[in-house]
C-alpha cells in the first residue's frame, strides 16, 4: 500500500539528497547472517524523522512519545486502521495511486519465492500440500497474483474488514474452478493480536504491514508466529527501507526502518537471514524495498543482493 508524502531527507547527511533508488539484485555467496538475542542493540540510538520534518534523537524517544503508555498505544493502532478504512478497496487505492508497481512487485517476489521453495521444499521431496499465511493481505493482491499459484492453501490476515471482504469475493471466483489451490481462512485480526495455529504454515509472508507495529510488538509477533511454522518453514518479510535510522509517517501511523534497524530486531526475535533480495523496477521517488527470507535455524550459506546506498524517498509503500 502506498501512503502520502514524507520529507525526502537523507538521514545523517545534513538533509541532502543523493541520486539513486536500488541496485541490481544479482546474487552472490556470503556467510549466513546470524544474530544473537544478547548482542548490543545500537540502531535504537539512530536519529529519525517524521513526515512533518521533526527529528528524533533516538527511536526510543519516538516510541515513548507515540506509544509510551497503554492509551497512546491503543490510539496508535486505532489511527492506523482508521487511515486504511478510508482507502478504496481497489488496486489503485491500496497502492496509493501507484498501481503500476504491482507488476514489478509480483515479478520480483516470484523470482525470490521460486528460489526459496526449490531450496527449502524441493518438489520431489514434498509429501504434503504447501500452506502459506498472507499477513497484511489487503484486498488479496499478493495472494491472487502470486501465492495461490504456488501454495495449495492460503490464509489471509487483514485488520481492515472492507479489504478482507473484497479479497474473499475476488478469490472465491478462482476457488470455484481450482480446488487444488485455494484461499481457506480469512482472519480480520490485527497483526499484533494474531497467533497462528501451531505447525500450520510452510511460509508466512509479511509485506508492507510490519511498519505499523511497535518494536515491542514486532518482536512479540515473530516469537508467536514461529510456532505456526512447519519444520523447514520460513518467513518472507518485504518492506520499505530507510537509508538510516527511521522515518515516521504521522498520518497512517507507520515507521520505515533501515536495514540495520531490521537486522537488530531480527536479533531480538532469534531469526536468521537466509536470503535477501532488492526489489527492482520501482519508480525512483519511492523508498527502496528489500525482501528478507528469515529462518529460525542458522543456515551455513546464504545468498544476498548487492545494492547501492539509497536515500529516504518522498513516497512510502505500506
Amino acid at each position: 500500500m502506498l501512503s502520502h508524502w514524507v520529507p525526502s531527507y537523507s538521514l545523517f547527511s545534513g538533509h541532502t539528497r543523493s541520486k539513486g533508488f536500488t541496485a541490481s539484485a544479482t546474487h552472490s555467496h556470503f556467510p549466513s547472517l546470524s544474530f544473537f538475542p544478547n548482542q548490543k542493540i545500537s540502531c535504537m540510538d539512530a536519529t529519525g524523522l517524521d513526515s512533518y520534518g521533526r527529528e528524533f534523537k533516538t527511536a526510543d524517544e519516538m516510541w515513548r512519545e507515540h506509544t509510551g503508555d497503554s492509551s497512546k498505544k491503543i490510539q496508535w493502532y486505532r489511527d492506523g486502521v482508521s487511515y486504511w478504512e478510508g482507502v478504496n478497496p481497489t488496486m489503485d487505492g491500496v497502492l496509493g495511486g501507484f498501481a503500476n508497481v504491482n507488476e514489478p512487485d509480483i515479478s520480483c517476489s516470484e523470482d525470490f519465492l521460486k528460489i526459496l521453495l526449490s531450496e527449502r521444499f524441493p518438489a520431489d521431496a514434498r509429501r504434503q500440500p504447501l500452506v502459506v499465511l498472507d499477513c497484511g493481505s489487503g484486498i488479496g493482491r499478493v495472494t491472487k497474483n502470486l501465492l495461490i499459484r504456488y501454495f495449495n492453501e492460503v490464509d489471509l490476515l487483514e485488520p481492515v474488514s472492507q479489504f478482507l471482504e473484497t479479497a474473499r469475493q475476488t478469490l472465491a471466483l478462482g476457488c470455484q474452478t481450482n480446488a487444488v489451490h485455494k484461499a481457506v481462512n480469512f482472519y480480520c485480526v490485527p497483526l499484533q493480536d494474531f497467533t497462528p495455529d501451531a505447525g500450520r504454515y510452510d511460509v508466512i509472508w509479511i509485506q508492507w504491514c510490519i511498519g505499523h507495529l511497535t518494536d515491542e510488538d514486532f518482536v512479540s509477533f515473530f516469537n508467536r508466529a514461529k510456532v505456526g511454522l512447519k519444520p523447514g518453514g520460513f518467513f518472507v518479510l518485504k518492506e520499505n527501507i530507510a537509508r538510516s535510522g527511521f522515518v515516521l509517517d504521522n498520518e497512517d501511523r507507520s515507521v520505515t526502518r533501515s536495514d540495520t534497524y531490521f537486522k537488530e530486531l531480527f536479533s531480538q526475535c532469534g531469526l536468521h537471514v537466509y536470503r535477501l533480495k532488492d526489489q527492482k523496477g520501482f519508480p525512483e521517488e519511492l523508498f527502496a524495498v528489500k525482501m528478507y527470507a528469515l529462518t529460525t535455524d542458522a543456515p551455513k550459506r546464504a545468498l544476498r543482493a548487492k545494492s547501492k546506498r539509497s536515500i529516504n524517498r518522498p513516497k512510502t509503500i505500506m
